[in-house]
């Protein structure tokens, strides 16, 4: 079995400031994402869309995502730790954020940016939706080296099963990995085959948003299988991740009939 390597969470330290590998990831993946959501704007144009409207919306998808993640971690994991503690809202650097508040405040602000600068919102989220999975690859591979989202305990000769030793002794499945490669490597793969496959075709709306979230729904499931859940409901077959993820699946499988 392996042992967890202890990786220092705080990637350089600069007197009193830290810079964690945490908040580098979400630096990376966004400034990524704006890159390759440009070069995607530009190769396959749209009614009213320009690849320069993608700069506008980045301070608004910097926004849904910290302001979403926060208030999802608060409103579908701990609330009533939260409403004890009002102020502990505020110290964001003790961590606590949320995937999927982060995609909910991601769409408001999609609907938001579409409807004041008159686009057509799916136009929007067909060139966002590509680059998602960046951002989970960079995101589960922080939380690998915050030691933190375990998986749960690995069966017995396992050969990559993991000791944490900052959670106990037990040999566990290393979740976050598998996380990384089913949410970023995966997920990415397949839609980059879809986005090949939609420039190819012409362009219906909702097509490559809808199998975003198709993908990542059902990964999700599949990853959450292997990590140690935080709320698990029906006798801890189901855990948070999973409900959560369910809508998404759903509103995908809608965008991708919408959209053939």
């Amino acid at each position: 079995m392996l042992i967890f390597p202890n990786f220092n969470p705080v990637a350089l330290q600069l007197g009193p400031l830290a810079i964690h590998w945490y908040g580098l990831a979400y630096v990376a993946a966004l400034a990524g994402g704006l890159w390759l959501a440009k070069r995607l704007a530009a190769r396959y144009p749209a009614q009213n869309f320009k690849p320069e409207t993608l700069d506008d919306f980045f301070l608004w998808a910097v926004l849904g995502v910290i302001l979403g993640g926060r208030l999802g971690y608060i409103l579908f994991y701990n609330f009533s730790a939260y409403a004890a503690e009002p102020l502990a809202i505020f110290r964001v650097w003790e961590g606590g954020m949320a995937f999927h508040g982060g995609v909910l405040g991601v769409v408001i602000a999609l609907l938001l940016f579409a409807r004041r600068h008159r686009l057509h919102v799916l136009d929007l989220a067909d060139r966002i939706a590509p680059v998602v999975p960046l951002g989970c690859l960079l995101g589960r591979l922080a939380n690998f080296i915050n030691g933190e989202l375990v998986g749960r305990p690995a069966p017995e000769g396992l050969p990559w099963a993991m000791i944490f030793p900052h959670i106990d002794a037990t040999p566990r499945h290393p979740s976050q990995l598998y996380q990384a490669a089913l949410e970023g490597l995966l997920v990415g793969a397949i839609i980059w085959l879809v986005v090949r496959w939609w420039g190819r075709h012409g362009t219906p709306r909702g097509l490559v948003a809808g199998a975003w979230l198709v993908a990542y729904g059902l990964a999700r499931v599949v990853g959450e299988t292997f990590r140690t859940p935080e709320i698990t409901y029906l006798h801890g077959t189901l855990t948070q991740g999973m409900l959560l993820s369910i809508p998404m699946v759903l509103v995908g499988l809608f965008l991708l009939t919408r959209a053939r």
